[in-house]
């Protein structure tokens, strides 16, 4: 081999083209399908739907993801991690084809192929992320994991960081909101062509569960307790809070749920493996990662607000992110550099904090336009640099110590928290927008907090709700953190591995 040749071969090898592939394979899902907590509010005029319905499809993706994320990792571990992953780039195509596609003001078949693209778009991140992150846990080790986790967030949280300003970029060209779903299909047949050759990776069944039934119970009991309270969440102002209908779906939230947790504790073959959660490692770092992606909220309740408060455009409000996407962006390397050195918990408690921060700055709805601006583009400037701190170091102590049998379901369980999180926390913190707005402004004027234009100070002060509710997500967080991640540091020893990759077909 000539010299121009292996130093070819040094920059581009096969390990970095499927890992680019598993990168565009992600950002599938966090940044073209989240485009619509930004997008959402020209869509529904577009199409003709209501503003529930559209919070709805904002949510839709993340529970569906949520509802099916473990099972499509429990699959990964058993048919194989690369088959299920392709399985999701394709199911990203057909998604994003039904969106691209919804005729506008065609009633049941405009609503229908809205919720049906989203649904698929989120079985579409139920089975990449799972996988993606199997493979990364299979096929690399030390050092050279954290780098690839940083690449890989980079694709998670640097694309849920663009998907503002991208969609809102698209939407107001003369390209409009559709061709976001265009791009999104032209890039899954990219990631298709980078992912070949792919090397394959399954985990043998245990001895004596080679023909053990799937958890269909477990299976039913967990949707109908998720389907419900996401139900109640988005269309608690419709159908009333403490309405018949209302009550009835929280008590199916709450048997479905006892019925699920008993099952899962009964059973051998569970559809969700709890024993996980003997690990507080695992279990803080996915329960901190379920909050933080609930104050996704943040996005679709400030960026909504300056739209219809403020008669920004779509691109103008996403431009308040950009902050946020140089941040984010900037510092999961340096997540990197902090887990090595530190360990994961203090990395993890400075980012939650540092996000924190920004969210109280989001919050203060009650100042003029021109200032709110300022506050609102430093604090989502400060949310990506808290999460840039917090993404790797918490995705590395999940999945650092988890059994390699257990490594596709707990990849399953950790990103089924990161889906459930953000449909949950979106739900909510849209919920509150709506619902405070009904508040007596006479009552709200009295506080003396708001000042500026008197005229808009119920839609304000509803802002202010919503986002205050991701702030006391991200507490929440840090209270976990600090309670279940030891002080000292579990990934220590594998960091200091010399950066030999576990499989021969991948390297650093």
């Amino acid at each position: 081999m000539s010299g121009s040749t292996a130093a070819a071969a040094t920059v581009w090898k096969p390990s970095d083209r499927w890992l680019l592939g598993i990168v565009l394979a992600v950002i599938n899902f966090w940044l073209f399908a989240q485009t619509l907590l930004n997008v959402i509010p020209g869509i529904q005029g577009e199409l003709g739907v209501t503003r529930t319905l559209g919070n709805l499809a904002v949510a839709a993706t993340s529970l569906f993801s949520g509802i099916f994320i473990v099972v499509a990792g429990g699959l990964a571990d058993r048919v194989g991690r690369v088959r299920i992953l392709y399985a999701g780039v394709f199911l990203s195509i057909l998604g994003s084809l039904l969106i691209a596609l919804t005729p506008p003001d065609v009633g049941g078949l405009t609503s229908g192929m809205l919720l049906t693209g989203r649904a698929v778009q989120g079985l579409s991140a139920a089975c990449v992320m799972p996988a993606s992150l199997a493979l990364i846990k299979t096929h690399y080790q030390g050092r050279a994991r954290q780098r690839a986790l940083s690449f890989w967030s980079i694709g998670s949280w640097g694309g849920s960081g663009f998907c503002s300003l991208f969609g809102g970029l698209m939407a107001t060209s003369v390209l409009g909101w559709r061709s976001i779903f265009w791009i999104s299909i032209v890039l899954s047949l990219v990631a298709l062509f980078l992912l070949r050759g792919t090397p394959e990776s399954r985990t043998a069944p245990a001895p004596g569960t080679g023909d053990a039934r799937f958890d269909w119970t477990g299976l039913v009991c967990f949707v109908i307790a998720l389907v419900a309270v996401n139900v109640y969440i988005s269309q608690g102002p419709n159908i009333g809070w403490l309405s018949v209908a209302g009550i009835a779906l929280i008590a199916l939230f709450v048997i479905f749920g006892i019925l699920f947790f008993q099952v899962e504790t009964a059973k051998s073959n569970s559809f969700v493996d709890l024993s996980v959660f003997r690990n507080p490692t695992f279990t803080g770092a996915t329960v901190s990662n379920f909050l933080l992606n609930g104050a996704a909220g943040t996005l679709i309740v400030a960026l909504g607000l300056v739209q219809v408060a403020a008669g920004f455009s779509a691109l103008q409000s996403g431009l308040l992110t950009l902050g946020y996407l140089i941040a984010i962006l900037a510092t999961i390397r340096v997540g990197e550099k902090l887990l090595q050195r530190f360990g994961p918990r203090r990395p993890m408690i400075w980012g939650s904090v540092i996000t924190g921060v920004g969210i109280l700055m989001c919050s203060m709805t009650f100042v003029l336009v021109g200032q709110y601006i300022v506050l609102a583009f430093l604090g989502f400037t400060l949310f990506g640099v808290g999460l840039g701190f917090y993404a790797t170091p918490s995705t590395d102590a999940a999945l650092s110590n988890v059994p390699e049998k257990q490594v596709g379901a707990a990849s399953g369980i950790y990103k089924m928290a990161s889906s459930l999180g953000n449909a949950i926390g979106v739900a909510i913190s849209a919920a509150l927008y709506v619902a405070a707005q009904s508040v007596d402004p006479g009552v709200i004027r009295s506080l003396g907090l708001f000042i500026g234009n008197q005229n808009n100070v119920g839609m304000r002060f509803g802002g202010a709700i919503g986002l205050l509710f991701n702030l006391f997500m991200v507490v929440i967080a840090i209270i976990s953190i600090i309670v279940t991640v030891p002080r000292e540091r579990p990934a220590a020893e594998e960091a200091a591995r010399p950066e030999v990759p576990a499989s021969p077909h991948f390297g650093n």
